[in-house]
């Protein structure tokens, strides 16, 4: 054996694990393929929403017709599909190796919108912006595939600390999308209708929750991982009986659905380009925070040779992901943070499930009546079951810092990132009248209170802490 490879594995043995004790299924265990499957269940469950929503907002922005729609929506299952399995399974150094999800990024909303906007005002198809937000996005995974490569420089500012402030606001930040779920989905809409905050909504939405904390609370094993199913399942066969859930969009789809790479051809412009970089560079950071999420919750490393090799795979994994993606004509992927909730909750850390996650993820993308099925769940159902994962994430962050110890400037640069990022998400008016470019950087609470926490890290000289001297009389 090489002495530097055996040096660097003695000191991984040395790297203490996060929360093991409570975990059914470790990282490489290999649970029985029957309760691998219903794991694997409910982590798309938690995530199958957040994965479609921006497809589906994007294409409503662009006024695609509804099989092109359909199109993309299952495009972008189908690369979820393949690119979870890339994460989880680890190929060569891509990879984290981890349970760790890939889906859509919500982070790149905003400039996608942005992109297909100025196409359209210049005259532009929809198609047209399409291939425009295809090359962008392409070119722009290279931003994440050379970062990846220089993230062990970074290992004296991204601290445990850092690390654990992101996975907080992660978790802190999601919560807000649970609850306006819970209420009826987007406020908006449900506004419209009267349905937002209904009795109906939040009894049902209400009822989930309650399902999923008294099954996790469970000392059966199954019962436990499968708490989330078992809310989702109860809650949907209620509303189906309350009149709340509409199949009528099943009949206008395709049995399946045959990928196409760059079926709308690809295009670049540089002055598009530019906030893409910027956003390649925050969504490496919030996969740090994710997979450091993932490290915690599932009984691993969250310092050390292990954990920075996984990181840096996880954040390689991301670039070549999203190249993918765009490959296969859809948006930029990166690590999903719902899942650290479902392992926290179901006990199952076990890379193994994301395999059959992947599997279904492409089996839904193949098939998009299957996928039009988990559509019609309503958002009071998965609102209520995801409420307690999101929290569940925070403090999965909260113990990462805590793990780390807190002197005063580590609470400063705790306190300073959750009031700033936090604040933003609160009060997201205070960019209305901002450049663009400035409102992608600081308009979500990941972005702001990520690069505080770094910045921070990185500016405010260590503090020595007075010891307190011990009188003579006192010793005597």
């Amino acid at each position: 054996m090489d002495v530097g490879k055996e040096l660097e594995v003695k000191s991984d043995v040395n790297e203490a694990p996060v929360g093991k004790s409570s975990l059914i299924y470790g990282l490489n265990d290999v649970p029985p393929v029957g309760e691998a499957i219903f794991v694997a269940i409910q982590h798309v469950l938690a995530s199958f929403v957040g994965i479609i929503t921006p497809p589906i907002i994007i294409c409503t922005s662009l006024g695609l017709d509804a099989d092109n729609t359909s199109f993309l929506i299952s495009m972008s299952l189908f690369a979820s599909g393949i690119c979870t399995f890339i994460q989880c399974k680890k190929i060569g150094p891509i990879g984290s190796g981890l349970l760790s999800l890939q889906g859509t990024s919500f982070a790149f909303l905003g400039p996608i919108l942005g992109v297909g906007a100025i196409t359209k005002a210049s005259g532009g198809s929809p198609e047209q912006a399409l291939a425009l937000i295809f090359g962008v996005c392409l070119f722009g995974s290279f931003v994440a595939i050379i970062l990846s490569q220089f993230l062990h420089l970074l290992d004296k500012i991204i601290t445990p600390v850092v690390s654990g402030t992101v996975v907080m606001i992660i978790g802190l930040g999601l919560i807000k999308t649970g609850i306006i779920s819970l209420a009826g989905g987007a406020v908006a809409l449900a506004k419209k209708d009267g349905s937002f905050g209904s009795p109906q909504n939040l009894m049902l939405g209400g009822l989930v929750l309650l399902i999923v904390v008294v099954l996790t609370l469970s000392s059966n094993r199954f019962l436990r991982m499968g708490s989330i199913a078992i809310g989702l399942a109860v809650g949907f066969v209620i509303a189906i009986f309350l009149g709340m859930v509409n199949f009528s969009s099943l009949t206008t789809l395709p049995f399946f659905r045959v990928p196409t790479p760059f079926r709308y051809g690809i295009s670049f412009d540089f002055t598009a380009f530019l906030p893409f970089i910027l956003l390649y560079v925050l969504t490496a950071i919030e996969t740090v925070g994710d997979l450091t999420a993932t490290s915690a919750v599932s009984g691993e490393p969250v310092s050390g040779g292990v954990y920075m090799r996984r990181i840096k795979g996880g954040v390689l994994g991301d670039g070549i992901n999203s190249l993918i993606a765009a490959v296969l004509n859809t948006f930029p992927n990166t690590t999903f943070s719902q899942n650290n909730g479902v392992i926290q909750m179901t006990g199952v850390g076990s890379r193994y499930v994301g395999f059959f996650v992947s599997g279904i993820f492409v089996i839904l993308g193949l098939l998009p009546i299957i996928g039009g099925v988990f559509q019609a769940i309503p958002q009071p159902v998965l609102g209520g079951a995801t409420l307690v994962m999101f929290g569940s994430i925070a403090v999965a962050g909260l113990n990462i810092v805590a793990s780390a110890g807190l002197d005063r400037r580590s609470m400063i640069i705790v306190a300073a990132s959750l009031g700033l990022g936090l604040g933003v998400t609160f009060s997201p008016e205070i960019f209305a009248d901002k450049p663009a470019i400035f409102n992608n950087l600081f308009g979500s609470a990941i972005s702001t209170g990520g690069l505080t926490a770094i910045l921070l890290s990185w500016l405010l000289p260590q503090i020595k802490e007075p010891t307190e001297s011990v009188p003579q009389e006192d010793a005597a």
